[in-house]
């Protein structure tokens, strides 16, 4: 059993940063060596700038089974083979985990099972079983699937894969970061449940001096309390962010987190929610309701180049159609010249607007301020 009270943070020899835990190290070399196995089944996903909120959204929901989830199970699953270890996967997850490692087991030839609580949307229980795996329904939170699946993988012989806490997993995950780095931000904020996201991303990017924010719901913040010295469980409220409830949060990631994380913003239930609706109106961005959290953080988040993870789009038909109907959200705020009187101060008055092809470097950094 490893010793749970002992976690070091250390830079590495690449200027990135080594966690420690329980004798478990996860580095930025994990992370690279994850972009390695990876890049030829997964294209990197899109950036979208939300002009309306004023950042620019990282769109996982348009990732392999519509979650950024897919990243870790997939890489632990090759990870896994590298070392001869060819058992079959089982999993406890409320929906968008499940699905990763039904899609990766089916690429990969492997045989997987997920445990899923009752109650998880019906959108992501057919997405895993679209994909040939088993599907175990069990409890009714999380944690309870997560038990139950721990004890069929002792009975069985499978091998248990973690939603987040596992250093395979959070390698994966940080794979995100490394594609978002070349856009140059100065702050990511990404949504936390068990933190396997939010460590994955620091320490793709910690190095390169980006602010790494969290963001967590009212009432479902077992990440926020555990860094600041309360590890006890909660009870998680009702919230339409599913796949961020997590009664207790990884010990690895927690340490991870407490290293890493520059903040986390708690957002209240109405705010994530009138957040996904203009999401979807305004930015023609379908989100689940964890998918927009991080970007209903954003709000409360300073920075020039911000850039929110949209970490995944699995939302229930009903679910979407019944916030539409319901959630009324405020105008947005009027937009800021500022940007628009720097591009004409660069231009001579009198002078004919050149094109992009004529005079590229005249142009194209203006627009680049101006998206950011």
């Amino acid at each position: 059993m490893p010793d749970r009270g002992r976690a070091t943070a250390d830079a590495d020899s690449a200027g990135g940063v080594n966690v420690s835990a329980g004798g478990v190290n996860v580095s930025v070399a994990d992370v690279l060596a994850a972009q390695a196995r990876l890049r030829r089944f997964l294209p990197p996903t899109p950036l979208h700038y939300a002009e309306r909120f004023g950042t620019w959204l990282k769109l996982e929901n348009l990732q392999r089974t519509g979650s950024y989830k897919v990243r870790g199970a997939l890489n632990a699953m090759l990870a896994a083979l590298e070392r001869g270890d060819e058992r079959p996967v089982i999993c406890a997850s409320a929906g968008n985990h499940a699905q990763g490692v039904a899609w990766a087991a089916f690429r990969l030839g492997v045989q997987a099972i997920t445990v899923m609580p009752h109650g998880a949307p019906a959108t992501k229980i057919a997405g895993v079983q679209h994909w040939g795996a088993t599907v175990r329904q069990h409890g009714n939170s999380y944690d309870e699937a997560y038990a139950f699946a721990r004890e069929l993988a002792e009975q069985n012989g499978y091998r248990f894969l973690s939603a987040f806490d596992d250093p395979d997993v959070i390698a994966g995950q940080g794979t995100l970061g490394i594609e978002i780095a070349p856009h140059a931000p100065d702050v990511v904020i990404v949504p936390i449940g068990g933190g396997g996201l939010a460590s994955g991303v620091a320490l793709a990017l910690k190095s390169q001096g980006v602010r790494i924010v969290g963001a967590q719901v009212e009432g479902v913040d077992s990440m926020a309390r555990a860094i600041k010295g309360d590890v006890r469980e909660i009870a998680p409220v009702a919230t339409l962010a599913d796949g961020v409830k997590v009664k207790i949060p990884g010990f690895l990631t927690r340490r991870l987190c407490a290293s890493l994380l520059d903040d986390v913003v708690i957002v209240r239930e109405a705010e994530l929610r009138e957040t996904l609706v203009r999401l979807a109106l305004e930015e023609h961005v379908i989100a689940e309701g964890a998918g927009a959290l991080a970007l209903a953080a954003g709000r409360r988040v300073a920075g020039r180049r911000k850039c929110a993870v949209v970490s995944g789009g699995n939302i229930d038909a009903t679910v979407l159609s019944t916030l539409l109907s319901e959630v009324r959200p405020s105008p947005p705020r009027k937009p800021r010249r500022r940007n628009a009187e720097r591009l004409r101060s660069r231009v001579a008055p009198n002078a004919p607007r050149p094109t992009r092809n004529e005079h590229p470097n005249i142009i194209a950094p203006a627009v680049e301020e101006t998206l950011w």
